[in-house]
């Protein structure tokens, strides 16, 4: 007889400790998406709205370090003034910020 309450209790245990084992991993789950995750998913979808606004006459950068006017805004690509007279084509995702009016002047 006492090996059956034992066993019972053995079995108990175990079964509580299975579910305890899987805590920690939904936690660390928790932790990774709330550091990593949806703030990377914050800048996407700000990135997102400022290629949206982008517009004829701003000023803006792009990752590479350029700094020019936008002339012409299309589905995908812009064609950025970086000098008077000088023109390039890139791709709207290569924009990184839109810049105050006047920045290009005081540069």
């Amino acid at each position: 007889m006492s090996f059956i309450s034992s066993a019972f209790a053995q079995n108990a245990i175990s079964s509580q400790s299975g579910l305890m084992s899987f805590l920690p991993l939904i936690a660390m789950f928790a932790v990774l998406y709330f550091i990593m995750i949806r703030p990377q998913m914050k800048r996407h979808k700000e990135h997102r709205t400022l290629l949206a606004s982008l517009a004829k006459g701003d000023e803006v950068t792009t990752g590479g370090g350029l700094i020019g006017k936008v002339t012409q805004a299309g589905e995908t690509y812009i064609r950025l003034e970086i000098a008077e007279g000088v023109e390039i084509t890139l791709q709207k995702s290569a924009i990184t910020a839109i810049l105050p009016k006047g920045t290009m002047k005081s540069i």
